[in-house]
């Protein structure tokens, strides 16, 4: 039988003008083999209106539900601020949309658990979370090269990501809307060492470091204990920007220079130790909001399993949520 998916494009609509979409995601999608932007929204028409002009979106609408009734739409983005991620996939659900969610999937476990089961109502729509890293080149070859024994039996994973943002109106300063650092950037962190070991933490414990004012995490350090192995990680928003990745192996290590923000427009590298030679393997430039798109486009073309399942979203709450309970109890949380 002839494939003709590739004559197809998904039609998508993007909930809101938040800034991720418009800086990252938007033109990644517009330049995807399988991804048309049809439509934009936001609760300020004027906004959303002025966001569909720069990007040459065709349509513009004043409200969320104004674009989730638009039968011309097959799927949505949504980057929301964290409290609104479940009750919109699920209103997006509900008028027939497929829907790549932004991180974290939600504000808590037992909140991403309904979700989950929400979904299975519609099991003819797709959810899937938008961790982008996943897409990306250096993160498939980094698997390959862990599940493939190159530095040996997998032991310990290290990352860092921090950047700084002092703007106490930023959503990300703002405690009751999911605010703070482990909700931000520490997802990743989590998300890291559970792809690599390819299974769930036994155990967690954090440290964390709150703003007195703001009420949010500015630290945050944490502990997974895993079946064979551990991973450590820090994140911050009130340090000097940086982020690393580092793997260690019973017989070697890799190193990822950038492993969440990679450039668009520039190589990214690895580095791998292995039998007392270290490599460099660079990758040419792309852009992993392309690849995500793309990838979660052709599910829907395909009818096919999204590649990252929502199980796995909730699976990564619960590490979250756990981290954050064991600072609070003092004890190490049991996942």
């Amino acid at each position: 039988m002839e494939d003709n998916s590739f004559m197809k494009k998904v039609r998508w609509g993007i909930l809101s003008t938040a800034k991720i979409g418009r800086l990252k995601v938007i033109p990644a999608m517009q330049a995807g083999l399988y991804c048309e932007i049809t439509a934009i929204s936001s609760q300020n028409y004027e906004r959303a209106k002025s966001s569909a002009e720069e990007f040459n979106i065709p349509k513009a609408y004043g409200s969320y539900e104004e674009l989730l009734a638009d039968p011309e739409i097959d799927a949505v983005y949504n980057p929301l601020p964290n409290h609104l991620h479940v009750p919109w996939t699920i209103k997006a659900l509900e008028a027939g949309k497929h829907v790549l969610c932004e991180k974290p999937i939600s504000l808590t476990v037992k909140e991403a658990e309904y979700l989950l089961s929400t979904t299975k109502k519609f099991p003819q729509l797709k959810v899937m979370e938008a961790l982008m890293y996943r897409f990306h080149p250096q993160w498939i070859k980094v698997k390959e090269l862990v599940d493939s024994g190159k530095i040996g039996e997998l032991k310990t994973v290290n990352s860092f990501f921090s950047y700084s943002n002092l703007d106490p109106n930023n959503i990300r300063n703002k405690a009751d809307i999911g605010g703070g650092g482990l909700m931000d950037i520490g997802s990743y962190l989590i998300s890291f060492p559970r792809f690599l070991f390819g299974n769930e933490p036994i155990n967690v414990s954090g440290m964390i470091e709150y703003n007195q004012i703001m009420k949010v995490d500015i630290l945050t350090s944490g502990m997974m204990k895993f079946k064979s192995g551990t991973a450590t990680f820090t994140c911050s928003t009130q340090l000097s920007p940086f982020q690393r990745t580092n793997i260690f192996g019973t017989k070697g290590r890799i190193e990822v220079e950038i492993p969440v923000n990679t450039p668009s427009d520039k190589p990214t590298r690895i580095f791998v130790e292995s039998e007392g030679k270290t490599e460099e393997i660079v990758f040419d430039s792309c852009d992993q909001y392309t690849l995500q798109g793309d990838a979660f486009s052709k599910s829907i073309i395909d009818d096919s399993k999204v590649p990252t399942l929502l199980e796995d979203a909730v699976l990564n709450m619960k590490v979250l949520e756990a981290v954050v309970k064991s600072y609070k109890s003092n004890m190490c949380e049991s996942i």
